[in-house]
């Protein structure tokens, strides 16, 4: 039987009664050491407060003493967990877009330094959904995971709400709807779209251009704030599907601005990397930026302050909502109740719009 305790020299021991060293290599070995039952030894290697604290600090000072260490995989075989979370990141709707974009990065490296906080390692996935609800699947039934965090629900909402159903540590990074049966944690990306077309209103712009396209459900959910907003305040719209891949949006926005019949001067990109080549192609062509075109971006990465002009943007909590995220994972893991959580978006305004 595996004893959920290794010895790291395996020779270390006090003396028994004939002299020679007591050779402790098991939970029992330690437990007679200590004077005390197994179950009492097994809970103060783990640091549970239902031994009492001199207890407790006696039997870790004895372990530290003899070398012993717990043995981390017998412990989690015996508590079925794994002490890994799968991060998913599916592209249905953009098969171009890499793990190396700055919103996953950013979005990740927070997640990764949450869930190294709480103990846990990680396995990183980038999938391309195939129509079937397999790609999530193969990971929630893996048995390699503790849970699932997606970033992003891209054109996947019906299937990750099947899964969701059956398997319950899963939380998603995206948009929440009336009666959604999976956790999503995110920004209201229809009131980010409105208060970006709103600001861009208020500074004088009236033909406005929606760049990004919108087979994924936030940036689709952001389109609608827009032109919302347009339709209330009498200004023109054009949407101008971008993709979301760095290596083609470029091209796609010379071309657009090329061939537009009409002269755009207000722009809300999709995402702060949208906007970033935005602003690098109105500058190739001679257009000021404020002046005759505004651009807001939509994320708050930290590149958006750094361009030129600097970026004014929709703000995404991106650190508080990687924290929600495993806080509401490790609920789910526990078996407990967890809400989604909406969080609004904040207007941050840099040089590329005119103040007003």
């Amino acid at each position: 039987m595996t004893s959920g305790i290794e010895n790291g020299n395996g020779n270390n021991g006090d003396p028994d009664s004939t002299g020679a060293p007591v050779k402790v290599r098991t939970l029992a070995d330690l437990a007679r050491l200590a004077g005390v039952s197994a179950g009492t030894v097994s809970r103060a290697l783990a640091g549970k407060s239902l031994v009492n604290a001199e207890t407790r600090e006696r039997i870790q000072a004895l372990a530290r003493e003899h070398g012993f260490r717990p043995n981390q995989m017998a412990s989690k075989l015996r508590s079925r967990r794994t002490g890994v979370i799968g991060v998913v990141i599916p592209l249905g709707h953009e098969k171009r877009q890499q793990i190396s974009d700055p919103f996953f990065l950013t979005l990740l490296g927070h997640l990764a330094d949450e869930l190294t906080e709480h103990g846990y390692d990680l396995m990183l996935s980038r999938v391309i959904p195939d129509g079937t609800s397999d790609w999530l699947e193969r990971m929630t039934g893996s048995g390699m995971v503790d849970g699932v965090l997606l970033i992003g629900q891209s054109d996947q909402f019906d299937v990750i709400e099947s899964v969701a159903e059956s398997y319950r540590p899963l939380v998603a990074w995206g948009s929440w709807r009336d009666n959604q049966v999976h956790c999503a944690v995110g920004t209201d990306n229809i009131a980010g779209g409105r208060i970006a077309a709103e600001h861009l209103i208020a500074g004088g712009a009236r033909n406005l251009a929606f760049m990004g396209e919108t087979q994924g459900i936030e940036i689709d959910e952001r389109y609608q704030g827009v032109a919302a907003a347009a339709t209330k305040a009498g200004a023109s719209l054009v949407h101008i599907p971008i993709s979301l891949a760095s290596a083609e949006m470029g091209e796609q926005i010379k071309a657009a601005t090329a061939n537009s019949d009409r002269a755009i001067d207000g722009v809300v990109a999709a995402s702060d990397l949208i906007a970033m080549n935005v602003l690098h192609c109105l500058r190739d062509k001679g257009r000021s930026v404020p002046d005759e075109v505004q651009v807001v971006g939509f994320d708050d990465l930290p590149l958006a302050s750094l361009t030129m002009p600097p970026l004014t943007t929709i703000r995404q909590e991106i650190a508080e909502g990687a924290k929600a995220m495993v806080q509401k994972l490790k609920a789910k893991i526990d078996g407990e109740d967890t809400e989604s959580l909406q969080m609004p978006p904040r207007l941050i305004v840099r040089g590329s719009t005119r103040s007003n």
